[in-house]
Formats: structure tokens, sequence, C-alpha cells
């Protein structure tokens, strides 16, 4: 199994009791499917999971699962700062019936580059599911350079990498030293084209939650090298790319979803709504694409 293309890092849509709206995820996710996504990451942080149970996390992914029927893959989220915690996770994902796995670095503990080759090490000890790295050193204070990647793409099972350090170098440099069947993808919806053009092979996405048909045929376009068709649907949807991090995700993709009415705008502290001056800015984006009048 390849992991290329769009894979959305889905939201959890909440009721207005706090509660998971059973019919809005299943809504939410067959609108990707339709929408020509390529695979689907609940239980990611745009989904929210630090503030999920165990339990809940559990009905997330199968309710995914239900309502993919198949047709596409699910790359669960598994990952923290506990590896005995996580390993045990990832165990428990497979029964449940995914895929593969996205496992974010340890946050907060900040490992050695040593550290981080045997947290994942260890999980891909207990799995044989495949397993994506997730680095995004903004929110977890450590960062996976090139030459611990390419150390961690020598256990078997660790086939790839989200790499959202928005650090563009850093990201040229590692698709110039992990092997060639080692999946690179982009973690930043904006930067999803310039990683594709010196070896990426697509993107984990924020937006496509909202877009997920516009995403497809940006990242379809790039796989295929048709370039000129990449770059208009890139440049038609960058500044809702870039709106979706006006304040911390989820918050305004989750806003956005609730004004095309597919989810209540329900978060779930920490996450608040959108001040007013965002609320706008979203709203304007959602009018430029078409989506509402």
């Amino acid at each position: 199994m390849t992991w290329e293309g769009v894979g959305t890092a889905l939201v959890t849509p909440f009721d207005r009791n706090g509660r998971i709206d059973d019919t809005a995820l299943q809504k939410l996710v067959r609108r990707q499917v339709e929408g020509g996504v390529h695979f689907l990451v609940p239980c990611g942080t745009t989904g929210e999971t630090p503030t999920l149970s165990r339990e809940e996390r559990d009905r997330v992914i199968r309710l995914t699962l239900e309502a993919v029927e198949g047709r596409i893959p699910v790359l669960a989220g598994a990952g923290g700062y506990d590896t005995a915690g996580v390993a045990e996770l990832a165990a428990h994902c497979e029964v449940l019936g995914v895929q593969g796995l996205l496992s974010v670095t340890p946050y907060y503990n900040k490992p050695t580059p040593e550290g981080l080759v045997q947290h994942y090490k260890a999980i891909a000890a207990r799995t044989s599911l495949p397993i994506i790295v997730y680095n995004v050193p903004g929110r977890t204070g450590c960062n996976v350079d090139s030459a611990t990647l390419r150390r961690l793409a020598d256990i078997p099972n660790i086939v790839g990498v989200k790499e959202a350090s928005g650090n563009m170098t850093q990201m040229c440099e590692v698709c110039r030293t992990v092997p060639p069947d080692f999946v690179v993808l982009s973690g930043d919806d904006a930067l999803t084209l310039p990683l594709m053009a010196v070896g990426g092979r697509g993107v984990i996405s924020v937006a496509s939650n909202v877009v997920p048909d516009g995403m497809a045929r940006m990242v379809s376009a790039a796989l295929k090298g048709d370039w000129a068709s990449a770059r208009a649907e890139h440049g038609r949807l960058l500044p809702f790319m870039l709106v979706n991090f006006v304040e911390s995700n989820p918050i305004p993709v989750k806003a956005a979803l609730a004004m095309l009415g597919l989810c209540e705008e329900v978060y779930r502290l920490p996450m608040v709504p959108p001040g007013d001056a965002s609320r706008t800015t979203i709203r304007q984006r959602l009018v430029e694409l078409g989506m509402l009048s």
C-alpha cells in the first residue's frame, strides 16, 4: 500500500451537548471519499484527539472505517510522549482494522535523535502496520532532522513522514536523503506543491476537510506531472489554505465546516471559537470559493 496523494486530517464533530456526533462524522467521511481524497486520518491533532477518551477514539475510528466501506485506506493517529503507551495504542489500532498509523513525535519531553529512533523502534515492534512519522516541531518542541529520518527509514514498517517543520530547506534535504520508496508528505497545505516539486508525494491536509475535491485535483495533477493545472488549483485554494491557520488548528476549519452546515461549531477546551475578525475572514474565503453566497 502506498500512502500518496491527499489524506484528510479529519475533524471530530461534536453535538451541542459536546458528545461525538456520529451522523455528522460519517457524513463528513462520505463527503471526503466522494471528493476524491486518497486516504483518511482520524484521531490526529485536527480531530482534537488530546481531548478524547480512549473509548471516544475507538468510536471515531470505527465510525470512519464503517463509512469508508473499504474504498480508501484509513491512517489512524497514534502518538504521544509515553513510548510504552503509544506502542500499546498502535497494537490496539491494528486490532480495530485500520490500514496504517500516523505517529507524532513525543512532545514536551524533547527526546534526542537517539531517543527518537528508539521510540519509533519500540512502536514498530508492536505492530505490523505501516507507520508514518509526524514531524511538527512548532507544536512538539522536537524536530526530526534528515539524518534521523534516514535512520528511521531503515525500520521496515516505518514508511514515510508527514513533514510539518515549515522549513523548506529541511524538506528539500529530507527528500534528498531518504530512500526512493520512503513517502514524504507535506504537513502544511500551502507547502504541498513546492514539496512535491522536489520529490514529495502529497499532503496530510486540513483544508481538504472543506475542499476535498480541490485538494485532490491539485495533488493528482502534480503526481501526473501536470504542473500547470496543479499551480492553477494551488493559486485558487491558497487563500483558504492560509486562513486555516489564522488561529490555532482546528478552530478555523471547524468554523468553516459549521458555516457550510456540515457540523455544529462545538469545540472542546482548550479550543474555543474564533474571534470576530477571524470569523469574518474565514467566511470571506468561503465566499471567494463560491461555497457561500
